[in-house]
């Protein structure tokens, strides 16, 4: 079938939908707040399947290298691996001891099987949230500090380019990664919006290096073209999307998360999962390489 507007892609409605990932021939995604790790498939609407159940916020999944089943989970205060049978095991405490009560929130794979997630404030301070690189063999390392609530990061196909989002602030910034040591440089300002346009929340780029954003608050999601300039907007049937992901068996059926949460009065498509097609295809989901559990 083919989607030419956005479509309801499944009966279910989330609180918080995140964390799109297509991966293994099936889309999966978040429920943040309800520790809901969710899957459902990419040729026919249908409902969503639940794949595990955490007691704290789960922000995001990546798929662990080699070992099918397995995800590294930005959860709670930390980053958990989720094997495919047993309980969670612990890999990093992040935000633990912060003054503040913080979680964490998106969290992706770069192609070079590093995992980066970021912590935000429960109260959105601004200041207190960190995006965090965490490499095999090393110690978590704080890459970009000073932020409110991180969304992102969205990788290029070489894992040369990061873009990284402030949502609250409305900026979207781009970031030089050195493909061997995963050193951020080269910081300098992708986007700045206003806030009629909604908070840049979920990204993911396509294989012609364009940047898709979903605008929170915005109720559409944007293309932009490497030089930050306008390509396309697509308007959506709810108010708050969150996650983004290109995926379907070709990579070129747009999915997206949105979100109930904080709104008075909900639409029938809020917390909604959406689908679209377009033109130009996705990259493949980059596996994590998970550090030893703790």
């Amino acid at each position: 079938m083919e989607l030419t507007e956005p479509t309801v892609w499944s009966t279910d409605r989330l609180e918080l939908g995140e964390g799109l990932r297509w991966v293994d021939g099936r889309l999966v995604l978040v429920d943040l707040l309800a520790g809901r790790l969710l899957e459902t498939g990419g040729d026919t609407p249908g409902p969503l399947r639940e794949l595990r159940r955490l007691d704290v916020p789960l922000g995001a999944v990546a798929p662990v290298t080699d070992r099918p089943g397995d995800w590294l989970a930005a959860a709670g205060t930390g980053v958990t691996l989720l094997p495919a049978t047993g309980d969670p095991r612990p890999v990093a405490d992040l935000v633990g001891d912060a003054p503040e009560p913080t979680r964490m929130n998106d969290a992706v794979a770069d192609p070079h099987g590093r995992f980066w997630a970021g912590s935000m404030t429960y109260a959105g301070v601004p200041g207190g949230g960190t995006l965090y690189r965490l490499t095999p063999g090393a110690a978590p390392v704080p890459a970009v500090t000073g932020m409110t609530i991180p969304n992102g990061p969205a990788f290029d196909a070489a894992g040369t380019t990061m873009y990284l989002a402030d949502s609250p602030r409305g900026e979207v910034d781009r970031f030089t990664v050195n493909p061997r040591t995963g050193d951020l440089h080269g910081r300098e300002p992708f986007l700045r919006l206003a806030p009629a346009d909604g908070g840049p929340d979920g990204m993911t780029v396509d294989a012609a290096g364009h940047l898709w954003v979903a605008l929170w608050g915005g109720s559409a999601v944007r293309r932009y073209r490497p030089d930050g300039t306008l390509d396309r907007e697509i308007r959506l049937p709810a108010a708050q999307p969150a996650g983004i992901c290109l995926g379907g068996s070709d990579l070129r059926r747009l999915f997206i998360g949105t979100a109930r949460l904080g709104l008075t009065s909900a639409g029938p498509a809020d917390g909604a999962l959406l689908a679209v097609d377009v033109e130009v295809p996705g990259l493949p989901t980059p596996p994590a390489t998970a550090p030893e559990a703790s």
